[in-house]
């Protein structure tokens, strides 16, 4: 028996890693990559922030056990998760109408979350933002699903489209799976305000969907509990949704693979038959979660000092990405280049979508070594000073040209 035929013809690189590899192998020292999505400081460095560093030093002086985590992983993080995305005061939490499960990264979490929904019966239809995150439509339609697209970006392509969104959620049948960014949507930048988180809810009510909010940025955007003001449109009674969490952007701690998936259930008696099936649906994947990532976050959150200075050095580096929204928008109107910019400014996260041709993305990389993906996505924390003028004198030849 031999491998499949298609294993054996070459697969497509993936859209953003896929880049990296090309921009490492780059011999041109003025190149900038602007493509992955990791957070760099003004030298250009993706830094292991000192509260991740205290908390590392803490855990190596307990060294405890090397043993198995239970499946859903270690109950003070599940916790601690929980607490944070929902604040410990809020009445998903008091009602104990929620079960969270430790899971590696957030692509972890949305994966348990579409494998414990087909398993359980769910609809096979899951529909999402156009345009999205490029890794959602391949997990999604890996895991089973058919896929939809709403709408997202207006014709600018700097705001939202709300009566295309809602109009298309509406034709939704019902029992349908909807995937939303709770923040700082990946490519766009562009997120909903109150009054569309509301009015989208209501949409979920009436056709009877189920959410899945894809959460990765939480303190990137406006802050811990600013960037969480989705919460206030869908924890409404009787309404049921899953939350997966990420803790590489704001830890920094992309390679430890720290998320959580969070249900949140009518009643804590649903939730707690729902969580037998979630681990289920993670004894299939991984069997059990690792523990170094997660014991880190656990440290820091479970300690109001860490927790304290964690906070700060959050709000650093979010002030760090609007200021360098701020500079790239004042750059790119200093330097004529023609363009509906000034949106940019307002956006929440580290993304914004310069709306380019698939040409002029691949003039940016090969006439000026910039890196960009799809239709003019960036990383807004990928600019430093010395290398924001080039970029914007680059996008300036190949928009003008």
């Amino acid at each position: 028996m031999s491998l499949p035929a298609r294993s054996l013809t070459p697969a497509p690189p993936d859209p953003i890693l896929g880049l990296t590899e090309a921009f490492r192998a780059d011999p041109r020292p003025a190149r900038v990559n602007l493509a992955v999505g990791v957070y760099v400081d003004g030298s250009g460095v993706t830094p292991v922030i000192p509260s991740v560093l205290e908390a590392e030093r803490r855990l190596l002086e307990r060294a405890g056990s090397k043993g198995y985590l239970p499946i859903d992983g270690r109950p003070s993080y599940r916790t601690a998760v929980r607490d944070l995305v929902f604040d410990a005061s809020h009445e998903i939490v008091a009602s104990r109408r929620s079960v969270t499960a430790q899971t590696p990264g957030g692509t972890g979490a949305l994966r348990v979350a579409a494998d414990f929904l087909l398993q359980t019966g769910s609809r096979r239809t899951a529909w999402l933002s156009e345009p999205t995150w490029p890794n959602h439509p391949q997990l999604f339609s890996l895991a089973g699903f058919e896929l939809r697209r709403y709408p997202y970006l207006d014709a600018s392509g700097r705001r939202l489209d709300v009566d295309g969104m809602l109009g298309a959620l509406r034709s939704a049948s019902r029992g349908d799976v909807v995937v939303l960014q709770g923040s700082c949507h990946n490519p766009s930048g562009v997120d909903p305000d109150a009054a569309t988180w509301q009015a989208v809810a209501d949409v979920i009510v009436e056709r009877d969907l189920l959410p899945i909010v894809d959460f990765a940025y939480q303190g990137f955007g406006h802050g811990l509990r600013e960037d969480a003001d989705w919460i206030e449109g869908l924890a409404r009674p009787g309404l049921e949704f899953l939350v997966a969490s990420s803790f590489s952007k704001n830890f920094a701690l992309y390679n430890e693979r720290v998320g959580a998936l969070t249900l949140v259930a009518a009643d804590e008696q649903r939730a707690a038959t729902a969580l037998g099936h979630l681990k289920i649906a993670i004894r299939a994947n991984y069997s059990n979660p690792p523990s170094h990532g997660a014991d880190i976050v656990d440290t820091i959150l479970g300690d109001p000092g860490l927790r304290t200075q964690w906070e700060a050095e959050l709000a650093g580096m979010r002030g760090r990405i609007r200021g360098n929204r701020a500079a790239f928008v004042d750059a790119l109107a200093s330097a004529g280049v023609p363009g509906d910019w000034e949106p940019l400014r307002h956006q929440r996260g580290m993304f914004a979508l310069l709306g380019l041709t698939s040409g002029q993305v691949a003039r940016l990389r090969e006439e000026f070594a910039i890196y960009v993906v799809g239709r003019g996505r960036i990383n807004v924390a990928g600019l430093t000073d010395a290398s924001l003028p080039a970029v914007v004198s680059a996008l300036g030849a190949v928009i003008l040209d």
